[in-house]
C-alpha cells in the first residue's frame, strides 16, 4: 500500500502539471503553434546553414539563404497549384455538371426510382436551410476572416522565430538550460541535444516519405489522365506530414476527382494506386526509414496521431509524432545516464560568444 500510495501521488502530480501545461498551450495556441512550426523549420534548416558555413559562407549569408529557400519553395508550390487549378477549373466544372446529370439519370433508372423532381426538391430544401441560417453563415464568414488574420500573423511569427533560432539557437538553449537546478543541467542539456537530433532526423525522413507519396500518387494520376495531377501531388506532399490521416484524406481527393472526370473504372484504378502507395508507406517506409530514424513503434505513431487530433485537431495531428519522438529520445537519454560522465557539457555564455566569434 505504501508503494501504491507513493506511485499514486506522484502520478497525480505529473498529470496535474501536464493538465496545466495543456491548458496554457490551448489558451496560447496562436503563439505556441507558430513557435512549434519555427522549431520544425529550424531543425530542417540548421544543417543547411551549417553546411554553408563550413564552406566559407558568412554566417549572415548562410542564414539569409536558408530562410529565403523556404519562402521560395513554398511560394513556388503555391504558384504551381494556383496556376494548375486555374487552367483546369473550367473543364473540371463542366465535367462535374455532366457527371451530376448522369448521376441523376442513374438514380431515376435504378431500383430507388428517385426522379429528377425529387432530387431538385431535396436540393431546394438544403438551399432553404442555408438561407434560413444566413446569420450563422455571416458570423462564420466573420470568424473565417478573423482566422485568416491569425494565420497571417502566425506565419510572420513563425518566420521571425525561425530566423532567430538560426541566428542564436545555441544561446537560447543555454539560457533554457540555466533555468534548471545546477545538478540537473548536464542531464537537461544532453536530453535536449538528443531530442534535437531526433527531431532533425524526423523532419528529413518525413520530407522523403512525403515526396515518395506525392510522386507515386501524382504520377499515377497523370498516367491515368486524371486532371489536376500536379496539384494532387502537391496536396499529397503537404498532407503526408500528418502521418496516417493526411495521406488518406488527400488520396481520397484524388479518387474523387478521378470519379467525377474519368468515371468509376479509372476511379477504382486510382483507388488501387492510392492503397498501394499507402501500403508501401505503412509497411516499408515507416518501419524501415522512419522507425530507424525516430525509434518510435508504429502503434505509438497511430495512438499519438489519434490523441493529438482529438485534443488539438489538425495542429495536434501534425505535431503529435515529432513531440512523441523527441520526448522519447529525451527520456531515453536521461535514463541512459551517460550525462554523468561529462557534467561540464553545458556551455557558458562566454564560451558561446567566443565560439560564435571564432566561427564567424
Amino acid at each position: 500500500m505504501r508503494i501504491a500510495g507513493a506511485w499514486s501521488w506522484r502520478i497525480l502530480a505529473i498529470v496535474g502539471v501536464l493538465t496545466v501545461i495543456g491548458f496554457l498551450v490551448v489558451q496560447l495556441r496562436l503563439l505556441v503553434i507558430p513557435l512549434l512550426v519555427a522549431v520544425v523549420l529550424a531543425a530542417f534548416l540548421v544543417p543547411f546553414k551549417n553546411f554553408l558555413a563550413r564552406h566559407r559562407w558568412p554566417v549572415w549569408a548562410a542564414i539569409t539563404l536558408a530562410e529565403l529557400s523556404v519562402l521560395v519553395v513554398v511560394g513556388a508550390l503555391g504558384y504551381l497549384v494556383v496556376t494548375q487549378i486555374t487552367s483546369g477549373f473550367g473543364g473540371l466544372a463542366e465535367q462535374t455538371v455532366a457527371s451530376f446529370t448522369e448521376f441523376r439519370k442513374f438514380l431515376a433508372e435504378s431500383a430507388l426510382q428517385v426522379s429528377g423532381a425529387d432530387l431538385d426538391a431535396f436540393v431546394q430544401q438544403v438551399w432553404t436551410m442555408i438561407q434560413e441560417d444566413g446569420a450563422a453563415l455571416a458570423s462564420g464568414a466573420a470568424a473565417f476572416g478573423s482566422r485568416v488574420g491569425h494565420v497571417l500573423a502566425g506565419v510572420l511569427l513563425a518566420l521571425f522565430s525561425t530566423l532567430f533560432f538560426l541566428i542564436d539557437g545555441d544561446r537560447i538553449w543555454a539560457w533554457i538550460v540555466r533555468l534548471f537546478p545546477r545538478r540537473a543541467r548536464p542531464a537537461t542539456d544532453e536530453a535536449g541535444r538528443a531530442g534535437w537530433a531526433t527531431l532533425q532526423s524526423f523532419v528529413k525522413v518525413q520530407i522523403l516519405v512525403a515526396f515518395i507519396d506525392a510522386v507515386g500518387i501524382g504520377l499515377g494520376a497523370a498516367l491515368l489522365g486524371v486532371p489536376l495531377a500536379i496539384p494532387i501531388g502537391v496536396l499529397v506532399f503537404l498532407g503526408s506530414f500528418i502521418p496516417v490521416i493526411g495521406a488518406v484524406v488527400t488520396g481520397a481527393v484524388a479518387v474523387f476527382i478521378a470519379l467525377v472526370y474519368n468515371g468509376w473504372v479509372i476511379a477504382l484504378i486510382m483507388l488501387g494506386i492510392v492503397l498501394l502507395v499507402q501500403q508501401l508507406e505503412g509497411h516499408v517506409l515507416q518501419p524501415l526509414i522512419m522507425g530507424s530514424a525516430v525509434k518510435v513503434h508504429p502503434l505509438a505513431v497511430v495512438l499519438a496521431v489519434a490523441g493529438g487530433s482529438i485534443v488539438a485537431g489538425i495542429p495536434g495531428a501534425l505535431f503529435a509524432v515529432p513531440l512523441v519522438a523527441t520526448a522519447n529520445a529525451m527520456v531515453m537519454s536521461i535514463a541512459g545516464g551517460t550525462w554523468r560522465d561529462h557534467p561540464d557539457l553545458v556551455p557558458s555564455p562566454t564560451r558561446l560568444a567566443e565560439r560564435t566569434r571564432g566561427h564567424r
